[in-house]
């Protein structure tokens, strides 16, 4: 029988035309064993009920926010130095680090989709009901970081870029693979480390107060989900063989390359007329460059450490991870970092 057509069949035609449709397939698990089997996720889910916050009334979207000037700083412009860049007028230059600073955000809107398609594959694939019950609250919190990133995006700045090629590839890998402790690597470990920490350094330096306050928010989730990670996979790496720890090894080391790359801003070059080779040889031999890199990877390295990946198998990762730029110090590996006790953050996040 063929559908009629009429409104709702030609609003789903249009939704088609930005709608990207993967095939995928893993096993769906039921979990029988009502009782809490994995230590520590219990606490966490009980902190994620007493978390959760609503964008729509606790975030300040009456505040003015001038889209060219004060969201992020001058500091932070890769092409700062560079002659063609300096030889723009004021104008010229507020509307290309406007451009930046939509393209960073957009990537931070799509990665969070990214992690609301992935966390809700996790609540299928996990074994233990303790985990679903948790990444059933990310979803959640998923959502609701979706939300307010395309609200900032559509009325604060003018609309947001598509996703960057790395950061989709990365994702459809993550996506793809059959295998539940991959997406939990992929996403809880690899993509929102590297968020967490992304938040922090823009929340640190935003001087704009409606950022710092959604990005404040977004931080408190984000700190859970890394620590799910952490607590779910940490007993499973411990029992796996050298060979599958170097799957995972190698899984881990794609997805940094891809996470690294995805702040070349090519888009941006692209979009304002800049040479992209030139911008992105600029933004690579920036002295800056090293110490962004390893602070945006400052969660990821010493959860890999806990994990087991970086020194198995004679510290491959470890190696591979130092070629790429993403270690500095020996010491800062071994920071030993938490993220299990997160009161102290939700009370910064209630002083706001």
């Amino acid at each position: 029988m063929p559908i009629a057509d009429g409104p709702a069949v030609n609003q789903l035609a249009g939704l088609d035309e930005e709608l990207e449709t993967i095939l995928t397939s893993f096993d769906s698990s039921y979990a029988w064993n009502y009782g809490s089997v994995k230590e520590g996720l219990r606490d966490l889910y009980e902190k994620a009920k007493r978390d959760q916050w609503n964008g729509t009334t606790q975030l300040a979207w009456k505040t003015d926010v001038d889209p060219e000037q004060g969201i992020l700083p001058e500091m932070t412009n890769p092409l700062k130095g560079y002659a063609p860049f300096d030889r723009l007028t004021d104008k010229e230059k507020h509307r290309l680090r406007h451009a930046q600073i939509a393209l960073q955000l957009s990537q931070f809107l799509h990665g969070e989709q990214g992690a609301l398609v992935c966390t809700a594959k996790i609540v299928e694939t996990v074994p233990w009901i303790d985990a679903k019950y948790y990444a059933s609250t990310q979803v959640m919190d998923e959502a609701r970081h979706v939300e307010v990133f395309a609200k900032y995006l559509d009325t604060k700045l003018t609309g947001h870029y598509p996703i960057n090629a790395h950061l989709r590839m990365l994702l459809d890998d993550i996506i793809n693979d059959s295998r539940w402790d991959m997406t939990y690597l992929g996403m809880q470990i690899m993509v929102e480390g590297l968020a967490l920490a992304a938040f922090s350094m823009a929340h640190q330096t935003t001087p704009d107060p409606l950022l710092k306050q959604l990005l404040r928010y977004v931080m408190s989730d984000e700190a859970r989900h890394v620590a799910f990670g952490v607590l779910s996979l940490k007993e499973v790496y411990d029992g796996m063989t050298d060979a599958e720890m170097k799957d995972r090894q190698e899984f881990a080391f794609e997805a940094a390359v891809r996470m690294r790359d995805r702040f070349l801003q090519q888009e941006v070059w692209e979009r304002m007329g800049v040479p992209v080779k030139d911008a992105i040889e600029l933004v690579m031999q920036a002295p800056q460059r090293q110490v962004f890199q390893s602070m945006l990877f400052s969660k990821i390295v010493p959860n890999c450490k806990k994990l087991g990946l970086l020194d198995a198998n004679d510290k491959w990762l470890r190696t591979k991870f130092t070629e790429l730029g993403v270690i500095q110090f020996e010491d800062f590996v071994d920071t030993g970092e938490e993220y299990a006790d997160l009161d102290e953050v939700a009370k910064d996040r209630e002083a706001v």
